[in-house]
């Protein structure tokens, strides 16, 4: 069971007590007697008692976006998240014995997509609308990031993918410690977020918004699904000076930076993506008065966008012509690093160290 390789690595989040001992109601802490529960494929290590000024909407409004997030099965990492999850991969250099922390994995898609990388992968969120595949291939923890339920240099590695531009700046501060903290020294991590800086490229980039714009406007398609999952992104580091110094202050060394000026990205959301979207996202028949009247009907865009991605994922086999046209679609988004990455930008990935001294 996997939850049960965490036993060595955890201490406990309320009182940082490393004295503990399974019972039949689930992780007993002796320091504090705080119990933590084991459910199916996940412990919840939420720190007993404490009260945040911050709270993520993913944690306030989980039972609402369950559904609109769609997040029970994985497609492949195709598209952005494949760009996303080649570059983690190629800049964290996995090694077998690697034990590794998604830290705020959401639904755990790269955790679950790099699992047979290393030696342990570690998913931690406050909130539990982790996948399928993640509650049997990865050691989940619902946690929260500000007092991290595990020891002092447990990890080698770790990573944050799209976290950081939700938090306020307390936040972040408070965030990149503690995964300073659990990393061992020489240990590193990856994060991918974004300031509020342009790229030197936008006026290209904004053609394809435009683009875009002029079929919004038809109603041939919407935004209103990414809209609502970007509505709380925050940016509290809103320049590149900003980022270089919250890791700083963590004591986390900056490796390597890589730049995403999304001229080849924008293109394919906002034009390619949403004109198949568009077609597949039809209805194939038509709703039902009884049926409509027991659910709450989502938004237009966003039922269409879920009908177009589950319909894709059922074609999405390795090796088929819907797999193989994505993953091309895929390479030319990563265009945009490999030709604009040293370009700078408001979207970056960096990779950092903690010092061995």
């Amino acid at each position: 069971m996997l939850i049960r390789k965490l036993f060595p690595l955890l201490q406990c989040p309320t009182c940082r007590s490393r004295d503990l001992f399974v019972e039949a109601a689930g992780l007993h802490c002796a320091g504090c007697h705080t119990v933590y529960p084991i459910h199916a494929g996940y412990i919840d290590l939420m720190p007993s008692g404490a009260a945040y000024d911050y709270v993520s909407k993913y944690v306030t409004d989980e039972a609402e976006l369950a559904e609109e997030l769609d997040y029970r099965e994985l497609a492949p990492a195709l598209l952005a998240a494949g760009v996303r999850d080649r570059t983690l991969r190629r800049l964290l250099a996995f090694q077998s014995t690697d034990v590794v922390l998604d830290n705020g994995c959401g639904s755990a898609k790269h955790a679950v997509w790099n699992a047979d990388q290393v030696g342990l992968m570690v998913g931690s969120d406050p909130a539990t609308l982790f996948a399928d595949q993640a509650l049997t291939q990865v050691a989940l923890a619902q946690a929260d990031s500000r007092s991290l339920p595990f020891a002092d240099g447990s990890f080698d590695k770790a990573f944050a993918i799209d976290i950081l531009e939700h938090f306020p700046r307390e936040v972040i501060d408070t965030y990149l410690a503690e995964s300073a903290r659990i990393l061992r020294p020489g240990g590193r991590m990856l994060a991918f977020s974004n300031t509020r800086e342009l790229s030197p490229i936008q006026p290209l980039i904004n053609i394809s918004r435009r683009i875009g714009r002029l079929f919004v406007r038809a109603g041939v398609y919407d935004f209103s699904r990414e809209a609502r999952r970007k509505s709380d992104h925050i940016k509290a580091l809103e320049t590149w000076e900003d980022v270089l110094a919250a890791f700083e202050r963590a004591g986390l060394r900056p490796v390597k930076v890589i730049f995403w000026n999304s001229l080849f990205t924008t293109f394919v959301e906002h034009i390619v993506m949403k004109l198949g979207e568009a077609a597949l996202g039809r209805r194939s028949q038509p709703v039902t008065q009884a049926k409509s009247a027991e659910a709450t009907p989502q938004p237009a865009g966003v039922a269409r966008e879920i009908r177009a991605r589950r319909r894709v994922r059922r074609q999405l086999r390795p090796g088929s012509p819907v797999y193989l046209a994505l993953k091309a679609i895929t390479l030319m988004m990563e265009l945009d690093l490999w030709l604009f990455g040293w370009m700078r930008c408001g979207s970056y990935f960096i990779l950092v160290e903690k010092p061995r001294v």
